[in-house]
This record gives structure tokens, C-alpha cells and sequence, in this order.
């Protein structure tokens, strides 16, 4: 099949497809003479394996990891079960760093007037240097800042 087909077939549109090869995470496949790639059903599996993989919220360095395992019928599901406990506790991670992020909102949201004055709580909080107070009175500092 084509790469049109194939991403159809497997929920991974043409253009990650595309990168997905130029990347390595999947390899070169069969091309026609004229360059056309062709698509196996061993290929559309491999693409929606990646496709469930990246909506559960694994990198693509991670994928990667997971299709080795996948690939290596000697492998010990230790090692992949080790894999999905470590990418549980980076997505908790994240949620609490959400909900911190959504209640310092909230708190700095409770602050401004939200009337026709032009002085905002948010926009003076947000030009501050580093920190920013959380509803619990903690002060959390910005990433990236």
C-alpha cells in the first residue's frame, strides 16, 4: 500500500510517517521505481503500535526503547514493565506540576479585579523575576524564566 493508505490504515497521518523514517524510529521501507513507498501490513502494525504509543504519552526516545523490547522476542518483561512505571511516574510528575500551574492561576486569577483599570495582579506576577505564590502560600518558581 501507499504511504496514504498506510497512514489511513494506522491513524499516523503521511508527514509523521515521513519523519518517523527520516529519524530512524522505523525503518527504510520497499520503494517502486519511482521512488513510491510501499507499505507492508507488517509495517501499518508497526506504525499503529507507535500511534498507540504516543497516545499513551511515550517520546519518541521512548518509543524507540519500547520497540526494541517489542522486536526482542528474548526480552524479560521486567525491562518493560520497568519502561511503563517510569513514564507513569514523569506523567504524575507532570499532573502535579499542572495542578500546581492551574491553582497559582487560579490564585492570581482571584486577585484581579477584572475591571476596566488598567493595574492586573496577573500581568504584574507574570513580569516578576522568578516566583510566583501558589494558593497554599508556597512560591513557586517558573521554568524557562
Amino acid at each position: 500500500m501507499n504511504i496514504g493508505e498506510a497512514a489511513k490504515a494506522s491513524g499516523v497521518s503521511a508527514k509523521m510517517i515521513r519523519y518517523y523514517e527520516e529519524t530512524g524510529l522505523i525503518p527504510p521501507v520497499a520503494r517502486t521505481n519511482a521512488g513510491y513507498r510501499i507499505y507492508s501490513d507488517q509495517d501499518v502494525h508497526m506504525l499503529r503500535f507507535i500511534r498507540r504509543a504516543r497516545d499513551l504519552g511515550f517520546s519518541v526516545e521512548g518509543i524507540r526503547e519500547l520497540l526494541g523490547l517489542w522486536r526482542d522476542h528474548d526480552r524479560q518483561s521486567a525491562d518493560v514493565k520497568r519502561l511503563a512505571l517510569a513514564h507513569v511516574a514523569d506523567l504524575r510528575l507532570k499532573i502535579r506540576e499542572l495542578e500546581d500551574m492551574a491553582t497559582t492561576l487560579e490564585t492570581l486569577a482571584a486577585c484581579c479585579h477584572g475591571n476596566d483599570r488598567p493595574d492586573c495582579p496577573i500581568l504584574s506576577e507574570l513580569e516578576a523575576p522568578t516566583a510566583l505564590p501558589t494558593k497554599k502560600g508556597t512560591v513557586r518558581k517558573l521554568s524557562g524564566f
